[in-house]
């Protein structure tokens, strides 16, 4: 690919003020259609049913998280950790497109028409695709977003329990929505990070600002993300997908965009989606052709899509009951006895009206990985050993609710 066009551009974000990006080749991905079509993916799904404000993009995300990707290297740089510009430049790749392979609204896709896979594994194959078009100049970015880089504290930098994702979106996601309480002070956690033994830690006079992170991705879960009302939206989207793919696979009519047609009349799972025919065809599905097919099946000829469509629409969400135990079956036959004359359904198309799921929050799991605070002795201990703050040891335990729909 050409990519001589392109000079070095200021961009201005809501969040960080005007942003310069240090390689060209980053302008030319962006440019590049596979990008552009973040725009037209929410970042938070349809949490704008909720929050009137959070209609921003993973295009925005992206963005935001390579701008602290360089701001982080700066830091480390500063501190003598040698860092080329190779690697400075595969590791702002790499955390630029990390969510390129999302499908529209977010993980909807990944539980509904298509079937074991997860967007981490669609960037990758959308990452090798660009390698081609650009000659091999993503091949550092592929080697630290695979964790096959051995500067192994590259990739915790793209993908860790204080990567610049999470930095990026609680900030981003608690601007947009307007819920104060995810406001975390990255670019002061960002100052904060050393390296240690090639894993990145944080030095102990930022232990604050690692538990109010810690505290603040915990709130940022219950009131936004698995924010009741936005958990119903989401779960009645799905349902929606699922009765169109029954219905089409089944041989009835109904209406898609061509970018839905292969996902809709085919079973497409992760194997399926290396062909790069299927890629490409996934590259152009977006938001727009969700909502777009969804307006049409109010119309469509087969009542619980028509139902299920038009409550979306309208926003006459399913009502929600929560409880810190699973709902017995009795509890859920009870709706579904109270339901079932007034809807008209049988008890089969109930099931797309009225169901149980749970939803697990866990602010911070040492499991996974460890967020080590570096002491000035040159201890290092985990934030939950460090902190002098219960409730962040609390918060590392994980907390389940389970939650019943039912129409209103």
């Amino acid at each position: 690919m050409n990519n001589s066009q392109n000079n070095l551009k200021i961009l201005n974000d809501p969040v960080y003020g005007f942003i310069s990006l240090p390689h060209k080749i980053f302008l030319d991905i962006i440019d590049h259609p596979y990008f552009q079509r973040l725009r037209r993916i929410k970042q938070l799904g349809l949490s704008h049913l909720v929050y009137p404000g959070a209609l921003h993009t993973r295009f925005n995300h992206a963005i935001g998280c390579a701008h602290l990707m360089t701001q982080a290297i700066n830091t480390l740089q500063f501190l003598g950790h040698e860092i080329t510009p190779e690697e400075a430049k595969g590791v702002t790749l790499a955390i630029l497109l990390h969510d390129i392979g999302h499908g529209p609204f977010s993980h909807t896709l990944e539980h509904s028409i298509v079937s074991g896979i997860k967007h981490e594994e669609v960037s990758i194959l959308f990452m090798k695709e660009l390698n081609k078009e650009f000659n091999g100049e993503l091949d550092l970015a592929i080697e630290i977003f695979s964790d096959k880089y051995h500067k192994k504290f590259l990739h915790q930098l793209v993908s860790s329990q204080l990567d610049m994702d999470r930095l990026d979106y609680l900030k981003r996601d608690s601007f947009y929505s307007g819920v104060s309480e995810g406001v975390v002070s990255n670019q002061r956690i960002i100052k904060m990070f050393d390296v240690v033994n090639d894993s990145l830690v944080v030095k102990q006079k930022g232990i604050y600002s690692i538990e109010k992170f810690i505290v603040a991705r915990r709130l940022m879960y219950w009131q936004v993300y698995l924010h009741k009302t936005v958990l119903s939206a989401e779960f009645l989207l799905m349902k929606i997908l699922k009765r169109a793919k029954h219905i089409a696979l089944g041989g009835g009519s109904i209406f898609c965009t061509s970018p839905m047609k292969t996902f809709l009349f085919e079973n497409i799972d992760a194997e399926k989606l290396r062909d790069p025919v299927i890629l490409r065809k996934f590259s152009m599905l977006d938001d727009m052709d969700i909502f777009v097919c969804i307006k049409e099946w109010i119309n469509n000829a087969d009542p619980v899509l028509a139902e299920l469509s038009r409550m979306l629409v309208t926003r006459k969400l399913l009502k929600v009951e929560q409880k810190e135990t699973p709902f017995t079956q009795k509890e859920i036959d009870g709706f579904k006895n109270k339901y079932l004359n007034p809807l008209k359904f049988n008890d089969q198309d109930l099931e797309y009206f009225i169901f149980q799921d749970s939803m697990t929050n866990n602010a911070y799991d040492s499991n996974k990985d460890e967020i080590k605070i570096l002491f000035k002795d040159g201890t290092l201990k985990d934030i939950t050993e460090a902190s002098d703050n219960f409730n962040i040891q609390s918060l590392s335990s994980p907390v389940k609710k389970h939650y019943l729909f039912h129409p209103e």
